[in-house]
């Protein structure tokens, strides 16, 4: 399957020639997507934190959390669900991390600095780029467009009070008619952070480095060829709400895209785009106190990947064809070292060299049926293979599952209809999915994977069935020149919930665990969530935005899922006029009582935390300066979350400067 992989990847890229300039989407869905702008070359003005990271600026959406371990690399949930059910890509790009703790979420390994825009799907609108439950986010990069010859040069730097963080980047980018180029880098370095009541926060610093490249070049009236690259290395990354942190996290992720704009009036598009990444990530306990037993705990994943989109116009029909596949290999391991040299060290592989193939075709149809309303068709299918290429690691899972097989196949498949209706600053909408996922390489063979939530060694399952799930979703709003008001809301019911169940039976491999859980399947789990938003133009300077959000998920025992919202909001009042710009602002939640024990979960309490910044930029001739300061956490409240890794607390009060300089 392998060499049909590579035959499909070269069929599409002889099969057509190479692409020009890059056209906007003119039949991009706007079913309950949502879209989040990170960064541009220039720092936005609108921006109550422009050097923030990728991580805040995703929480501020109503379908995205995020949970906490340290005060990096956050991992994301979209509809209140892990990254096992949902999707995460970079411009399309399937990218694998290679921590089985989830240390190095996707998002992790970019920058505000190289990004435009985060777009998030809810459940089955976001499985264009691969099968998902919960949704998925798409991060797109920025870059220079082609034009008349110009160069443009920025330099970014901040500072934050409250772990000392220093942030130092700067880029450059060209363009002319036929040519452009964007290269930007951008380094972070913090140490332990305070919480309110200045109580440090100890193995919560970290170091970081972002370089990233992108060039088009114009290969006739139209037809483009665009190579991007993306090195990111992480260093010294403490993680106080686990037992270890990370020495290093390092990834290459690298692509080169071709597109054609056919001249007629039913093709309208052709991009292919051919990808590689490899990451490296190693776990670290040297720093820590009263280790009973050195570990060291590295992991690789090296990802190949192609992706052929088609979009035609025929009458009212909008169609995307994606033709698509990837191949990940995905490998873990664990050394100990006992305190007594003369004893021999104890070796596994906790993730046994997983090979994944997965070869997928996506169809969309967004029909208009009138200049008011229109419903968008999506469905995929998907041959999905994984294979245990390490014999050692197949024998130790056959200990637990004697007669499994090293290959195994799934075929998945996603369905989806949306109806959308908009009139006179009216808008309705609703819809109905299916999907279904393979278990992620973890819960299909990982092999003693320590749960620090939990207090569980986690044994992986390559028996479980595809998790799937029925949705149905609505939304309802309104757009005046004056206000706008959004209710969204989505129902999940997703059959063979994997989960961990306690093996008595076994003996614990991490000391201080509470036992062994394998990997098993409920009968079903039921979500719910519901999303207010409103935006109202108090006067002309002066804008007031508030967001609600609640969710509830629960299985078919009617007991709690785990990190599932609890009814939050947040609210500002933001003036801007001319080059100034001032914004105030609350977010918080309710007490989290509808917790999860049997997932380690427990009470966390109710909390409203402060914010507030100014912003100003000045010109001098063709040179811009916008600077930004604010203070977060304005009353130093000491508080935790529903989502906090082990109850780790938050930052305290937190002084910040960002600036700019645009020439």
């Amino acid at each position: 399957m392998k060499r049909i992989l590579l035959l499909n990847i070269f069929a599409l890229i002889s099969s057509y020639n190479f692409a020009q300039q890059y056209s906007s989407d003119s039949t991009k869905s706007h079913h309950i997507q949502e879209v989040i702008v990170i960064g541009t070359t220039k720092i936005s003005s609108k921006e109550n934190k422009p050097l923030g990271s990728i991580d805040e600026y995703l929480q501020k959406s109503a379908k995205v959390d995020m949970v906490k371990r340290g005060a990096y690399a956050w991992e994301p949930l979209i509809n209140g669900l892990p990254t096992e059910r949902t999707l995460v890509t970079i411009d399309g790009m399937r990218i694998f991390g290679a921590c089985t703790d989830k240390m190095d979420p996707i998002t992790s390994y970019i920058e505000v600095s190289n990004l435009m825009e985060a777009s998030i799907s809810s459940g089955q609108e976001g499985s264009c780029h691969g099968n998902t439950i919960g949704g998925s986010i798409d991060l797109k990069r920025n870059k220079m467009m082609f034009g008349q010859k110009k160069w443009n040069f920025n330099v970014n730097s901040g500072y934050e009070s409250v772990n000392q963080q220093k942030i130092f980047g700067a880029g450059t980018n060209f363009k002319t008619e036929k040519f452009y180029t964007d290269v930007n880098f951008m380094t972070r370095d913090a140490e332990n952070y305070k919480a309110g009541g200045n109580i440090e926060v100890p193995y919560s610093q970290f170091q970081k480095i972002n370089i990233s490249g992108i060039s088009g070049v114009k290969l006739g009236e139209n037809k483009l060829l665009e190579a991007s690259v993306i090195y990111d290395k992480a260093n010294d990354v403490g993680y106080p709400a686990l037992p270890m942190d990370v020495s290093i996290a390092e990834a290459l992720i690298t692509s080169l895209k071709f597109q054609v704009l056919p001249e007629s009036d039913f093709l309208k598009s052709w991009e292919t785009k051919v990808y590689f990444n490899t990451i490296m990530h190693r776990m670290d306990d040297t720093k820590r106190p009263n280790v009973p037993i050195h570990m060291d705990m590295p992991g690789w994943s090296k990802t190949y990947g192609y992706y052929s989109h088609l979009k035609s116009v025929f009458n009212n029909h909008h169609l995307l064809l994606n033709i698509n596949g990837f191949y990940n290999k995905s490998r873990a391991e664990m050394t100990m070292y006992p305190s007594d040299k003369s004893e021999k060290l104890m070796f596994m592989l906790t993730w046994p060299d997983v090979r994944t193939l997965a070869q997928a075709i996506y169809l969309e149809d967004q029909i208009n049926l009138n200049q008011n309303s229109s419903v968008r068709l999506s469905a995929s299918v998907t041959m999905h293979q994984n294979k245990v290429e390490s014999e050692f690691g197949l024998n130790s899972l056959q200990i637990f599952y004697p007669e499994m097989n090293a290959e195994k196949t799934r075929v998945l498949k996603s369905f989806a209809a949306n109806y959308q209706f908009d009139k006179n600053g009216f808008q309705a909408g609703f819809g109905l999915g299916y999907g279904d996922r393979a278990p992620s390489v973890s819960e299909g063979y990982g092999f003693y994977l320590f749960n620090s939530f939990e207090k569980y060694d986690y044994i992986g399952n390559p028996n479980l069935k595809n998790e799937s799930s029925l949705e149905a979703n609505a939304f309802v709003g309104v757009k005046k020149e004056k206000y706008s008001a959004k209710v969204s809301s989505s129902y999940f019911h997703i059959s063979n919930y994997i989960v961990g169940k306690i093996l008595d039976h076994l003996v614990p491999m991490t000391i201080g665990a509470n036992g062994v859980k394998g990997y098993t399947a409920l009968d079903y789990a039921t979500l719910f969530n519901i999303s207010l938003s409103t935006e109202v133009k108090v006067a002309d300077p002066l804008k007031w935005t508030t967001q609600f959000v609640y969710t509830r998920g629960k299985d078919n025992k009617n007991e709690n899922l785990p990190f599932m919202s609890p009814f939050s909001y947040q609210t500002s009042l933001r003036y801007e006029k001319n080059k100034f710009s001032a914004e105030a602002a609350v977010f918080g939640n309710t007490k989290y009582q509808d917790f999860a024990p049997q997932y380690g979960e427990s009470e966390t309490a109710a909390y409203a935390i402060i914010n507030a910044n100014l912003g100003y930029q000045l010109s001098f001739g063709k040179t811009k300066i916008f600077t930004r300061i604010g203070v977060e956490n304005i009353l130093d409240r000491f508080y935790t979350t529903y989502s906090d890794w082990n109850q780790i607390p938050r930052p305290g009060r937190n002084y910040f400067v960002n600036l700019n300089f645009n020439l």
